[in-house]
C-alpha cells in the first residue's frame, strides 16, 4: 500500500464527502474551497437547466428585440433606449467581461451560461446524431471559424446596428444548432470543434485559476472519445489540459473514486508548465494570427494611412476603368443602412478585408519571428527538446498581452460608463495603462518559466526572454491607436 498520506473522506460538507486525494495535489486553501464549489453545483446541477434557458432567452431578447425599435436619439441612454442597452449589454459587459472570467473561471461560461452551447447541445438531443466528420474534427476549423466571423463582424457593422448584430450572432447561433441536430451523440461538436469564441477561450483558459484534474491520471494526452459523459468529447482519465474542458461539472462525483475533481491553482499555472500540458502548434498559429486579424478589426477604425490607402485604392479603379466596386453589395455582406448614412461599397469591402488580413499576416509573421529568435536562443543556451518544440513552448508567452489587449479593446464601452459615474478620462487612461503593464510583465514571467522549464540557466535566461519581450511590446504598442487615440 502507498505511503502517501491522504485527506480523509470522512469529512462532509451537506451530506457530500470531500473526496479522497493526495495531499501533494492541492494545498490546504485550495482543498477546502475547491471541495465547497464543488459541493454547490453537484448538489444544483439538475437546475441548470433553468439558467441555460434564461440565457438563451435573454441573449435572443437583446439581439432581436432592438431590431423592432426605434434608433437612440442625442438625449437616449442605456437605461431608456433598447438599442443602446443591447448594445453596451454585448459591447461593454459580455464580451470584455467573458475574457475576464478565464483568467479566474477558465471557461466556466460555456458550460454554465453561454446560449450557443446549450442551444447546440438540446438540438443534438432531437437531431440525427452522425458521426463526426473528419473535416469539422480539423484544428484548423475553428481558426478559419473565428477570422471569418471577425471580419465577417466588421464588414458588416457588427458593433453599430442592431440588425448586423442580429445577423452575425443569430446566423451564429443558427449554425450552432445546425451543427447540434446533425452531428455527435449526446455531445457538444460545436464547442469542441467549430464554435469561434469557444477556441478563444479555450485557449486563454491555460491561464485560468481553475482547473478539473483526473483523480488517477491515465497516460495518452489529450485523446478524443465520444464514449463518457464529457459533452465535448474529452477522456476524462487522459485529461492534462483545460482548453476544451466547459467545466460543466458533469465528470465531477465527490464519492466516485474516479473521474475529475477541481483544482485551484495560480493563473497561468499551465502555461508556465505547458509541455505537460499538450501544447499545440494551431493554437499558437491562433495567437499570432487572432492578435492580428483582430488589431485590424479596431485600427482600420481609427488609423489615417487606411483612409489613405483606400483612396489611392479608388484611384486605381478608376484610372483602370473598374467602377463596379462603387456600388454596394448585399446587407448580409457589408453596411447598407442608407438611414443612418452608412452604405459601404464593395470598395469598403475590399479595403477592409484587405486591411485586416493584411495587418493579421505582418503581426502573424513579427511574432513568429520573435519566438523563432527565441526558440534558437534557447537552443543555444542549453534548452532541451527539439527547435519545434521549443518554438511551440514559447508561443504561448503571449496568452496574457493578447487577452488582455482584447478584454481592455472590446471593453472600451464598459469604461466609457465610468464616466458616468464621474470618473475623469486621466483616470481612466492610467487603469488601462496600469492593466497593460501587468499584462506585459506577466508575460515575461511566463516566458522565464518557460525557459526554466526548458532548462536554460538563470544567469543567461534573459538573453532568449528579448525576442519574446519585444514581441509582447511591440503588441501593446501595436493597440495604442485603437484604445489610447492617436
Amino acid at each position: 500500500m502507498s505511503t502517501v498520506k491522504q485527506k480523509t473522506a470522512k469529512q462532509m460538507l451537506g451530506g457530500v464527502p470531500i473526496r479522497t486525494i493526495p495531499v501533494e495535489e492541492m494545498s490546504r486553501f485550495s482543498n477546502k474551497y475547491a471541495a465547497i464549489i464543488e459541493k454547490f453545483f453537484v448538489n444544483n446541477r439538475d437546475k441548470l437547466v433553468y439558467l441555460h434557458l434564461f440565457m438563451f432567452l435573454f441573449f435572443l431578447m437583446i439581439i432581436v428585440a432592438p431590431v423592432y425599435t426605434i434608433d437612440p436619439d442625442e438625449e437616449s441612454t442605456i437605461f431608456d433606449n433598447l438599442q443602446m442597452f443591447s448594445n453596451y449589454a454585448l459591447w461593454g459587459l459580455w464580451f470584455p467581461l467573458v475574457f475576464l472570467s478565464v483568467i479566474f473561471t477558465g471557461r466556466s461560461w460555456c458550460g454554465l451560461l453561454c446560449p450557443m452551447g446549450a442551444g447546440s447541445e438540446w438540438g443534438n438531443k432531437i437531431g440525427f446524431q452522425l458521426a463526426i466528420p473528419k473535416w469539422l474534427r480539423w484544428e484548423g476549423v475553428p481558426i478559419v471559424s473565428f477570422l471569418v466571423v471577425t471580419i465577417w463582424g466588421q464588414t458588416v457593422g457588427v458593433r453599430d446596428h442592431p440588425e448586423s448584430a442580429l445577423l452575425v450572432f443569430g446566423g451564429t447561433m443558427l449554425l450552432a444548432i445546425i451543427i447540434g441536430v446533425l452531428f455527435g451523440r449526446s455531445k457538444r461538436a460545436w464547442c469542441r470543434h467549430m464554435c469561434p469564441i469557444g477556441l478563444l477561450l479555450g485557449v486563454f483558459s491555460r491561464l485560468g485559476a481553475v482547473d478539473f484534474a483526473p483523480k488517477k491520471r491515465r497516460e495518452g494526452g489529450d485523446r478524443q472519445t465520444e464514449r463518457g459523459l464529457c459533452p465535448t468529447m474529452i477522456d476524462i482519465n487522459r485529461k492534462e489540459e483545460s482548453r476544451h474542458c466547459i467545466e460543466c461539472f458533469r465528470c465531477i462525483n465527490p464519492e466516485a473514486r474516479g473521474g475529475l475533481f477541481l483544482r485551484l491553482r495560480r493563473p497561468g499555472e499551465e502555461i508556465e508548465k505547458i509541455r505537460k500540458a499538450n501544447p499545440n502548434i494551431a493554437e499558437v498559429w491562433f495567437f499570432f494570427l487572432g492578435i492580428g486579424v483582430a488589431l485590424g478589426g479596431f485600427l482600420w477604425l481609427v488609423l489615417p494611412q487606411y483612409q489613405t490607402g483606400r483612396q489611392q485604392l479608388g484611384e486605381w479603379f478608376v484610372d483602370n476603368g473598374i467602377f463596379w466596386v462603387f456600388e454596394s453589395g448585399p446587407a448580409w455582406l457589408m453596411s447598407v443602412h442608407p438611414e443612418r448614412r452608412e452604405v459601404f461599397y464593395w470598395l469598403d469591402f475590399i479595403s477592409i478585408v484587405g486591411f485586416m488580413v493584411g495587418f493579421m499576416i505582418l503581426i502573424g509573421a513579427l511574432l513568429w519571428l520573435t519566438t523563432s529568435l527565441a526558440a534558437w536562443l534557447s537552443g543555444r543556451f542549453g534548452g532541451d527538446s527539439s527547435y519545434r518544440d521549443r518554438f511551440i513552448e514559447l508561443g504561448y508567452q503571449y496568452a496574457p498581452i493578447a487577452i488582455i489587449s482584447l478584454i481592455v479593446g472590446l471593453g472600451a464601452k464598459l469604461f466609457d460608463l465610468l464616466t458616468v459615474f464621474g470618473v475623469s478620462p486621466f483616470f481612466i487612461q492610467n487603469i488601462k495603462l496600469t492593466i497593460f503593464a501587468i499584462s506585459f510583465l506577466w508575460s515575461l514571467w511566463l516566458a522565464w518559466n518557460i525557459l526554466k522549464n526548458q532548462g536554460v540557466a538563470k544567469r543567461v535566461r534573459y538573453i532568449p526572454m528579448l525576442p519574446g519581450a519585444i514581441g509582447s511590446l511591440l503588441v501593446g504598442v501595436a493597440w495604442w491607436p485603437s484604445i489610447f487615440g492617436m
